[in-house]
This record gives structure tokens, C-alpha cells and sequence, in this order.
């Protein structure tokens, strides 16, 4: 059976709480669409964990910087909306940037200090996007536990944070990365990616798999993790906008030896395609 679709905010509301009136528990997945496997793991988790799924699509323009792909992203609404069909959604909310931002919007969500390294230093303005659309999604769907993947591992944190600080009547739970078997992380930007910078692409997940073997072995060095995870990187003749490790927990800045839970983050440009992903060291497979 289709999902229901709806496109104006206060419709999405409505069913959500006509949901909850009747005792079901309310999950959501909020996308941009272009949806994949990776997508369709998170929309199984919240199935596993509620009984009322919604997933929104919506390509958000405030979280897109002037020179950015907005124009460019990969759109596919009646292809998703047949994917989360097949996937027993019961609702799809896909509204216009106008019924998200409508005429003398004025109020912007932004986050302090997690807001400020690594992506937001690479794009600035990026997490005020992020952290008001998510804020806007929270307000319409209400209370929930909402599913997010863990590649966008500094979103997943800012997420978090505006939950709490706002107190926000939802449970954000982390699904691990979902890879093809080559290891390329799943993301809706691989469709841009030629076969040979594809192939070149492979060097993000070949250098936190070797940093993650050697931090397995006992290194606790950062500066040595990081080397071996820039090094394929370097090699494949990537552009590469960082690759650090940060605690696990704040992305607070490990200056020698790792102490306490921590991730390797990368972000990094194949062509004209940018690509981002991480491994918590001691806890996840590359």
C-alpha cells in the first residue's frame, strides 16, 4: 500500500498526533531524499523501535553555503516515495521550501561550540541550517524517537544537543554506517562520482580501516592515527579538508595520546564530488 503523502506542515501534525492519540509510538527519519540502502537501515530501526514511522524529505536550503550543490543535489521524490512504500512508511512528509520558510521567517537555531570545528569551519553557516530545520521537523512531527545515521557523526552531536538544550520531546538514536562491500560509506553524492574517482573514492575507507587496525594493535598517538589515515588519502591524489581525531563525545580537540573515546573524522573532494566519514575508534568497523 502507498504511504500517505502530505506536504503542509500542520496535515503532518495532525497525523502524527492522531497517531500518538490512538497509543502508537511515533518514529522518524528525517532526509533530503535521494534515498539508498543506508536511508532504508534507518527507516528499518525505527520500525523496530515505533509504530507509526514517518520520513521526511526535504532538500534544506538554509544548511547549503552560496557556492554549494543546493541546485545540483540528486532529487527523486515519486522514486523515494515508491521506495518508502515498499518499506511500510506509514507517512511521507515532503514539503516546499515555502511551507518550511514561509514569507517573514525569521528565526534561526544556532549551536555553540560542537557547531564550530571541521564542518563548521569547512562550511560556515552549515549547522545554523541544520540545527533549524531539524528544530522545525521536531515541532511538527512532536514527540518521537528519531533515527540518524552516524556518518554525519558531528550532526548526529549538534542534533543531539538542540534535543536537549531545547528540551525536545524526542530520543535520537544513532544507526551505525551503512557501506557498499567495496567500503565506500552510502551517500546520495556518490551518484556524482566518476568510475575512476569512485575507485579513488575507496582511499577514505582503506585509511580509517588501517588507522583503526593499528589503534586495535595499541596506538594511542593522534598524530600518528591521523597519518595513517591521511596517507591513502594523499595518495589517490584526494583534496582533503581535514582528517582528525576529536573526543567521541564533544569533539573536543586530542592533542597527543588518546584518553578517553574517540573518533577519526575525514572529510575530503574526489572531482567535484565531497565526501565525508569516520570510524569510533575501538568501537566500529570500517
Amino acid at each position: 500500500m502507498p504511504s500517505r503523502t502530505l506536504t503542509v506542515p500542520d496535515e503532518a501534525r495532525a497525523a502524527c498526533e492522531a497517531a500518538r492519540s490512538l497509543g502508537r509510538r511515533v518514529g522518524f527519519v528525517p532526509t533530503m531524499g535521494a534515498l539508498h540502502a543506508g536511508h532504508l537501515a534507518l527507516v528499518d530501526e525505527s520500525k523496530r523501535r515505533a509504530d507509526f514511522v514517518v520520513a521526511s524529505i526535504f532538500v534544506n536550503p538554509t544548511q547549503f553555503g552560496p557556492n554549494e550543490d543546493l541546485s545540483r543535489y540528486p532529487r527523486d521524490l515519486a522514486g523515494d516515495v515508491e521506495k518508502l512504500s515498499r518499506a511500510d512508511v506509514d507517512l511521507v512528509f515532503a514539503p516546499d521550501p515555502s511551507a518550511m520558510y514561509p514569507a517573514g521567517d525569521d528565526t534561526r537555531v544556532r549551536v555553540g561550540a560542537l557547531a564550530a570545528p571541521l564542518e563548521g569551519a569547512c562550511r560556515p553557516g552549515h549547522f545554523d541550517g541544520v540545527a533549524t530545520v531539524v528544530a522545525k521537523l521536531f515541532g511538527i512531527v512532536g514527540p518521537c524517537v528519531a533515527v540518524f545515521g552516524r556518518k554525519d557523526y558531528q550532526q548526529l552531536l549538534i542534533v543531539r544537543r538542540v534535543v536537549r538544550d531545547l528540551f525536545l520531546a524526542v530520543d535520537v538514536v544513532a544507526h551505525p554506517i551503512v557501506r557498499d562491500p567495496d567500503g565506500l560509506a552510502m551517500s546520495s553524492r556518490n551518484v556524482f562520482l566518476s568510475p575512476a574517482d569512485r575507485a579513488r573514492a575507496l582511499s577514505i575507507a582503506q585509511g580509517l580501516r588501517s588507522a583503526a587496525a593499528r589503534f586495535a594493535r595499541g596506538e594511542r598517538r593522534a598524530r600518528e592515527l591521523e597519518r595513517s589515515a591521511r596517507e591513502p588519502l594523499e595518495a589517490a591524489g584526494a583534496s582533503i579538508d581535514y582528517v582528525e581525531v576529536r573526543g567521541a563525545e564533544d569533539l573536543s580537540i586530542v592533542r597527543d595520546e588518546i584518553a578517553a573515546p574517540a573518533v577519526l573524522l575525514v572529510a575530503s573532494r574526489f572531482g567535484s564530488t565531497r565526501l565525508i566519514d569516520n570510524v569510533v575508534l575501538g568501537a566500529d568497523d570500517v
